[in-house]
């Protein structure tokens, strides 16, 4: 079992900055590959990022490619997303998850966060 809590979310204006953080319990962390979704009120969750379980293979929706970062610390058992370069668009939700498979589609998604709220203001 892993338990997925996510932090960092907050208020900031367009061109801002924020890093999310995602802290898992349990000793298997290093085995998961690890990601990132949001959901937008009245839309769907959508994927934002993810990395393999080695720190490699890190992809990201197009949406997102240039402004954000995804990285992880095995050792503090902790995932990261760095964003920059914020948009009101950016507002939405947003999830950890971990899979067992390194291509992160929603339905192989095996643990969920409770998600934290970015609000980006224009």
């Amino acid at each position: 079992q892993v338990q997925l809590v996510e932090s960092g979310g907050g208020l900031v204006q367009a061109g801002g900055s924020l890093r999310l953080s995602c802290a898992a319990s349990g000793r298997t962390f290093s085995s998961y590959a690890m990601g990132w979704f949001r959901q937008a009120p009245g839309k769907e969750r959508e994927f934002v990022a993810r990395i393999a379980w080695n720190g490699g293979n890190t992809y990201y929706a197009d949406s997102v490619k240039g402004r954000f970062t995804i990285s992880r610390d095995n050792a503090k058992n902790t995932v990261y997303l760095q964003m920059n370069s914020l948009k009101p668009e950016d507002t939405a939700v947003y999830y950890c998850a971990a899979s067992t498979s390194v291509t992160m589609r929603p339905a192989e998604v095996i643990y969920w966060g409770q998600g934290t709220q970015v609000t980006v203001s224009s």
